[in-house]
């Protein structure tokens, strides 16, 4: 009986250790709980502090990379009114400026500007970033990877399931209210991670 005391206590610490680690949030989750297409850091449009995809794991994703002088620009409306009538569903819209097609020549600032004062975009928006060829981000590399496509132009979407797993692609033409790229979320969401 005189042994028990130590082994309560340890008990007791591990006991102690692991409602910390549970308190501490999803940074204490193991590493592998994040899909591979959402594990990238990335930085943010507005204050270029890096943040990581991995936020997202578990809903339903698409990502866009956008332009502010293109004929699709436009989409920015149909965009935030999709984040906006699902984000509560578990879906985000994430936006990806790049100048890859010479329609994106502002700075980060400037297009957050732009973003915001002229479309009411409040979906997250990333700093410019390369989505085409040798420079490609990790992220578009792999997204064009697992697709088989790559950005043709501005406004190309990716969707990602709850697994973490691409649904599906789609070209600058569908724009954020075609019934197709609807449909598509609209089953996503009812699809469990």
């Amino acid at each position: 009986m005189k042994h028990a005391w130590p082994l309560l206590t340890l008990a007791a610490g591990l006991y102690a250790l692991a409602l910390a680690s549970h308190a501490a949030g999803p940074a204490s989750q193991p590493a592998g709980t994040c899909p591979a297409l959402l594990n990238h850091t990335v930085e943010r449009l507005q204050d270029e502090k890096p943040q990581s995809l991995c936020q997202y794991s578990g809903k339903v994703v698409l990502i866009v990379n956008t332009a502010s002088f293109c004929g699709f620009t436009p989409q920015y409306k149909g965009l935030e009114a999709l984040h906006a009538k699902y984000k509560d569903q578990g879906f985000a819209v994430l936006g990806f400026p790049s100048n890859d097609f010479s329609q994106e020549t502002g700075s980060n600032k400037q297009i957050a500007d732009f973003c915001e004062n002229t479309f009411g975009v409040k979906f997250p928006m990333f700093t410019k970033t390369q989505v085409t060829g040798d420079g490609a981000s990790p992220l578009f590399k792999q997204l064009i990877a697992v697709s088989g496509q790559k950005p043709r132009w501005n406004f190309y979407k990716y969707l990602i399931g709850r697994d973490g797993k691409l649904v599906d692609s789609y070209g600058s033409i569908t724009g954020p209210d075609s019934k197709s790229l609807v449909s598509a979320i609209e089953k996503s969401l009812k699809t469990a991670p």
